[in-house]
């Protein structure tokens, strides 16, 4: 992956998590309630956001625990 989709992907993230806390603020101060919809939105959001910056930092764990694993194999005499 390169920089430029990290970086899209990141964004999203964290415009998604900022685009719900605004809702659920203008939501709360104008009506003092926050409606299903409203909260099924930041649900989604927050899912959304956390798979992102989640998988991201799997697949970095999975790729470090791979590449140990084979350079402990490269090394091991035969």
């Amino acid at each position: 992956m390169n920089g430029g989709t990290k970086f899209t992907q990141y964004a999203c993230a964290v415009l998604l998590i900022l685009s719900s806390i605004a809702l659920a603020f203008s939501m709360a101060f104008r009506n003092n309630d926050i409606e299903a919809g409203v909260l099924l939105y930041i649900a989604q959001a927050f899912l959304l956001a956390g798979s992102i910056f989640g998988l991201d930092y799997y697949v970095k764990k999975l790729s470090a625990v791979y590449g140990q694993a084979k350079r402990n194999q490269k090394q091991q005499p035969p």
